[in-house]
């Protein structure tokens, strides 16, 4: 009882830093329909900005701070010269925008900082919180503290504040809202930098764990599609239920299914995925959409 426990708090920290990576999606998703697979690889150069500002002397919480909002402003940037031109296009031709940017993003980190595999440095205490029978360690407290109050702050934003009130309306129907004076394209491009903050912190967060290269976020972004597709791409509060549900899955599988194991986790994800679709492609909160001819 006390390893499948232990396997469960496990899996809630790495679940969280998918949720986070799934908000971030589902942001970018909402307001325009696109799904960004460019954001791992987003989070992935901004986790490189935050340990070129410490390799220079930054203390830790200022290099995390001036990282979040470069990573914001970048995300306007990236929104505004490069996803503009093509929206409204067809998917396909979106689809490839991102895949293209995700091969750009990955290339410019190792030419800038080589494909070298560097270590980044723990904002947390390394000690264990005893928790009954099961040891708790401070990271994984940390992590989860640190993702719930980024979705409640975005839970306060978009449910109380007229921003988010406009936010969602430029995002559900551009339109109206451009009738009532709202500049949706200013709008779109904010969601664009929130979610690039949000992706940010992911990749943050999963460094001192995975190791910081050009390519540590891809499997992040695995799961982070398997959480918002089980959550549902048009639920924050979803995507992080699902990201919870992938991460404490994968650690169970890999712990009690030997054909499995730690090496083949990454099937779990596909599977879900793959369940998912051919169950409920809305997703857990998700709406279907009804087109009337």
């Amino acid at each position: 009882m006390e390893l499948f426990l232990q396997q469960v708090i496990s899996g809630l920290a790495s679940g969280a830093i998918y949720a986070s990576l799934a908000v971030a999606l589902v942001l970018i998703y909402r307001s325009t329909d696109i799904l960004n697979f460019a954001q791992g690889e987003m989070a992935m150069f901004s986790t490189y900005i935050v340990w070129q500002l410490l390799q220079n002397g930054a203390p830790y919480w200022l290099a995390v701070g001036i990282t979040l909002v470069a990573s914001f402003l970048a995300g306007i940037a990236i929104e505004r010269v490069i996803i503009r031109p093509v929206e409204g296009k067809p998917e396909l031709i979106v689809v490839i925008v991102t895949i293209g940017l995700f091969i750009l993003i990955n290339a410019l980190a190792g030419y800038i900082w080589s494909f070298q595999v560097r270590g980044v440095p723990s904002p947390w205490v390394a000690r264990n919180i005893a928790l009954g029978g099961v040891r708790v360690s401070v990271s994984t407290l940390g992590i989860l503290a640190a993702v719930a109050l980024v979705v409640g702050l975005l839970f306060v934003l978009f449910a109380k504040t007229r921003l988010g009130l406009v936010l969602r309306a430029a995002a559900e129907n551009p339109e109206a809202s451009r009738l009532v004076g709202i500049r949706v394209g200013w709008m779109l491009a904010l969601g664009w930098g929130l979610a690039a903050a949000v992706g940010a912190l992911s990749g943050i967060l999963v460094a001192p764990i995975l190791f910081l290269d050009p390519n540590m976020m891809l499997s992040v972004l695995i799961f982070a599609f398997a959480a918002a597709t089980l959550g549902g791409f048009e639920s924050p509060g979803g995507a992080v239920l699902g990201g919870l549900i992938v991460g404490v899955t994968e650690n169970l599988a890999a712990t009690y299914v030997d054909a499995i194991g730690a090496d083949l986790k990454i099937i779990v994800p596909m599977l879900l995925i793959v369940a998912v679709l051919l169950v409920r492609p809305q997703g857990l909160f998700g709406h279907a959409r009804i087109e009337r001819a």
